[in-house]
């Protein structure tokens, strides 16, 4: 009597035991379910280098917000641009010209004509400014590139290829070309395929080099355009200063890019 009573007291004990078990398990599988863990993107080695040699990636996802502003024949323009969502807002002398994730509008400030692409135009200038890091984003293909020689120095070149469905102008190619010393990013060799929507061989090319420390992240202070003769930069084409930069951890509240009372929606 007392074996089977001392066998059933242990059957149970063990019965209790496993459901607290089974019990635990699935409580942590439903944990793991609701909390997924996040999965950090991974990027070949020299693109993470010329990352690092400008402040590093965690450094520039930890910002909001980027403003800059340049000097144009009729006055100032001042771009900022919201760093998560792409949102923009450029405040001209005569227009304002923004993007609020969906649409892209444009208002005027009087009876000037606005003579750009709005579309083609809205994140043209932030895209330039804020290299290396705008290459960094989801959907793009890393390989690569002959080095390119100028003035009897050699640099190392990253080739910047789209997904089909990425962005307006999926079939633009970028090539930066890297100090091979600093890792700091020198060149930008570029396509544009906006207006003919087809690939295109033709590279224009940017010179970069005169940084500045904002917020911990390495911006330009200017870049240079060059002409290109056979394919390669030969000479300044143009320049163009950056002036007012500031880089938050601060978000513009979402108003500050809708579309204002007045504004045309650009189709």
């Amino acid at each position: 009597m007392k074996n089977t009573l001392l066998l059933l007291i242990i059957l149970a004990f063990a019965s209790c035991k496993q459901s607290a078990e089974k019990k635990t398990t699935e409580q942590q599988s439903t944990e793991d379910v609701a909390t997924p863990k996040k999965v950090s993107k991974s990027y070949p080695e020299n693109i993470t280098k010329v990352f690092e040699a400008h402040g590093g990636l965690a450094t520039w996802n930890a910002m909001e917000t980027l403003e800059f502003t340049m000097q144009k024949p009729d006055g100032a323009e001042i771009t900022t641009t919201d760093l998560k969502s792409r949102k923009a807002h450029i405040e001209m002398p005569n227009h304002i010209l923004g993007f609020n994730g969906k649409d892209v509008w444009l208002q005027s400030k009087d009876t000037v004509a606005y003579k750009g692409k709005p579309k083609f135009y809205y994140n043209l200038m932030f895209y330039f400014y804020a290299m290396p890091f705008v290459l960094s984003d989801d959907g793009i293909t890393y390989s690569e590139a002959e080095p390119l020689r100028f003035e009897g120095v050699e640099y190392p070149g990253i080739q910047i290829s789209y997904g089909a469905e990425v962005g307006s102008s999926p079939d633009d190619e970028y090539i930066i070309y890297y100090d091979a010393k600093t890792n700091e990013m020198t060149w930008l060799a570029y396509t544009m395929t906006f207006f003919a929507k087809e690939k295109s061989k033709k590279f224009n090319y940017i010179k970069y080099g005169n940084w500045q420390d904002v917020n911990g992240v390495k911006l330009p202070k200017s870049i240079q355009w060059y002409k290109v003769v056979d394919g390669k930069p030969v000479a300044v084409r143009n320049e163009v200063e950056f002036s007012n930069v500031q880089l938050s951890k601060q978000k513009k509240d979402a108003s500050f890019y809708n579309v204002p009372e007045g504004a045309e929606t650009i189709e």
